[in-house]
């Protein structure tokens, strides 16, 4: 599948509220008025894109790196329609979400996933994303959430 991404724009919520409500029923999914938030902070701290392919929204992600401060980038939300999935379209959206990243001179990425979300933890281990945390029953149902990181520059060295 061919996909190209583009900048998130208002009108895509009429696409992206239902498919983030799709697949992400079992958690509390974001809502309109979310996403409105969200892209009232770009460009100066969040940074959303949508994929498309043949004219249709078939993904969709978000960063959250306020411009040039050297702070960590948090990955805010990375989704792909089940019947795009397997398809390159989560590692276009994710290397985008890491240069944009990298472009603000964030020198790490970090994300949260539901620890029992398997596809997902793959997923960001293939990209070279690391457990560092854990948070106890922090999604809905008690299921516990894991802290993931990715170095943008190298590790800073351990003191000792």
């Amino acid at each position: 599948m061919t996909a190209v991404l583009r900048p998130m724009r208002w009108q895509d919520l009429d696409v992206v509220v239902p498919l983030e409500q799709e697949l992400f029923a079992g958690d509390p999914a974001w809502s309109a008025e979310q996403f409105w938030s969200e892209l009232a902070g770009v460009p100066e701290s969040r940074w959303y894109v949508v994929a498309e392919s043949a004219g249709a929204v078939v993904g969709y992600a978000g960063l959250q790196a306020p411009a040039y401060t050297g702070d960590p980038a948090d990955v805010l939300t990375i989704a792909v329609a089940p019947s795009s999935q397997r398809g390159g379209v989560g590692t276009l959206l994710m290397t985008a979400l890491e240069a944009e990243a990298r472009r603000r001179g964030a020198g790490e990425l970090l994300l949260e996933v539901r620890a029992d979300n398997d596809p997902a933890l793959a997923f960001y281990t293939r990209h070279g994303f690391e457990r560092i945390a854990v948070r106890r029953r922090y999604y809905g149902g008690g299921r516990d959430g894991l802290v993931l990181r990715k170095w943008l520059r190298a590790a800073p060295a351990a003191e000792g």
